[in-house]
């Protein structure tokens, strides 16, 4: 069953999370990920102001679990460590 990785995320340092981007992409496409959604306009209806969303598809709860894991995800997670407060969470879709 699909699953979606969700991020909310406040970028405090942008370069250093711009490198985490560039490397995170990849990451993902490599698991079978796919962005829904990269940033883009948003409203808060309640919650933590957070200035950028992120949701992306994976084939299965797992893929995006191993996805995180990852030796390529880690290295790009490296570069978001303390350059940004986020949260993050896998849902897998109901049918």
């Amino acid at each position: 069953m699909p699953a979606l990785w969700i991020a909310h995320v406040h970028v405090t340092d942008a370069e250093a999370y711009g490198k985490y981007a560039k490397l995170a992409g990849p990451a993902i496409a490599a698991h079978g990920g796919h962005f829904l959604a990269r940033g883009g306009d948003y409203h808060i209806l309640e919650g933590a102001e957070r200035e950028r969303h992120v949701v992306a598809q994976f084939p299965s709860k797992q893929a995006a679990i191993d996805c995180y894991h990852s030796a390529e995800y880690q290295a790009a997670l490296s570069h978001a460590k303390g350059a940004a407060e986020r949260d993050l969470v896998i849902v897998e879709l109901t049918e």
